[in-house]
């Protein structure tokens, strides 16, 4: 049970999804603490906020103006783009480079499968329908059929269709 277990863990999927997600956790600080300092100014500036970057629209209601914080879905979206482009960046483009680098090193080379082409294979069927016919008309070759259908030649051309 222990064995099977340390093995699941020794997969390279689960030991990449741990380094992602330690990593993650950790640049999302910096991130947050990005947008906190530049970004947040940056909006307060623009949409006219508070100190902390909380724009929003006001709306008149029965009980008072209630603010929408669009500002604060505005820092939401630009962190999430900001680690997930630096993510791919520092982290998945030099993985799959590495990869493909020690795929290269140890010789495996992808190759497509030749797939035989249209005449190949008509000339394949050709070849085991003349087998099967002459297996079969070996026996009757002593008294042929007066039934026995004609097989044209491959240069003889193909008669015309009646007019």
């Amino acid at each position: 049970m222990i064995k099977g277990f340390r093995d699941f863990i020794m997969r390279g999927n689960v030991i990449d999804l741990a380094v992602a997600v330690v990593i993650g956790g950790a640049f999302t600080a910096v991130v947050n603490a990005i947008v906190a300092s530049i970004i947040n100014p940056l909006v307060a500036l623009v949409w006219q906020a508070d100190e902390n970057g909380n724009a929003g629209f006001p709306v008149e209601g029965l009980h008072g103006t209630v603010i929408f914080p669009v500002g604060t879905l505005l820092t939401a979206i630009i962190s999430f783009f900001a680690v997930a482009i630096v993510v791919y960046f520092v982290f998945v483009v030099p993985m799959n480079k590495w990869k493909e680098r020690q795929a290269a090193k140890a010789g495996v080379v992808e190759e497509t499968a030749k797939l035989p082409t249209e005449q190949e294979l008509l000339i394949q069927i050709r070849d085991l329908l003349e087998q099967s016919n002459a297996a079969s008309a070996a026996p009757a070759a002593a008294a042929p059929a007066a039934d026995a259908p004609l097989r044209r030649s491959q240069s003889t051309p193909p008669a015309a269709p009646p007019a």
